[in-house]
């Protein structure tokens, strides 16, 4: 995989969503080791759910609402860390020992995100530094969790990934993890 790339992710089959146009990832591998990477959603904004910088949620659950979200291990090791980037500039970081195994996660400094959103389109950018991230190869799952506004409290869900594998909507899942990097060690 190049240092820098661009990639439009999948909707779960079991989840359309059509006010969604597309929805892509840009990531790029940054010379200090870091990982910078742009959500690009595009659609009719007004027909989703996207929390706003004025509305706080509980950072363990930022994956209940419109969020976009990484999960990146190494290979050949079972542990991973899921980070959770909500629109209105909350972000959350989880550590797993294996699959859906979670443990205590070492405090690190938030990470730099920037939101911008026109009539039709939103963007959500952040830059991990080295320090978010283990050295070396990475195995990197780019998702997101797109909620309707549908009048319900609890809007329709559609969950987007680079690959889905078969069954549910499971973004912990190692097969989805299937962007291959090398991020240089700092």
């Amino acid at each position: 995989m190049p240092a820098s790339a661009d990639l439009p992710l999948l909707c779960h089959p079991d989840s359309p969503e059509p006010a969604v146009r597309a929805l892509a990832v840009g990531a790029r591998v940054l010379p200090d080791g870091g990982l910078a990477l742009v959500w690009r959603l595009a659609g009719d904004l007004a027909a989703l759910r996207i929390p706003s910088a004025a509305t706080a949620l509980p950072p363990e659950r930022l994956w209940a609402h419109t969020c976009f979200e990484a999960f990146v291990g190494t290979p050949g090791e079972a542990a991973y860390r899921e980070f959770n980037f909500s629109p209105n500039g909350q972000w959350m970081r989880f550590d797993f020992a294996g699959y859906r195994e979670r443990v205590e996660s070492p405090m690190l400094p938030a990470p730099q995100i920037t939101v911008n959103r026109a009539a039709d389109t939103l963007e959500l950018a952040v830059r991990l530094g080295a320090h978010h991230l283990p050295p070396g190869e990475l195995c990197v799952g780019l998702t997101a969790v797109v909620e309707a506004e549908d009048g319900r409290d609890s809007g329709h869900h559609s969950y987007w990934s680079l690959r889905h594998p078969a069954g549910q909507p499971d973004f912990h899942h190692r097969e989805g993890l299937a962007l291959a990097l090398r991020v240089p060690t700092p």
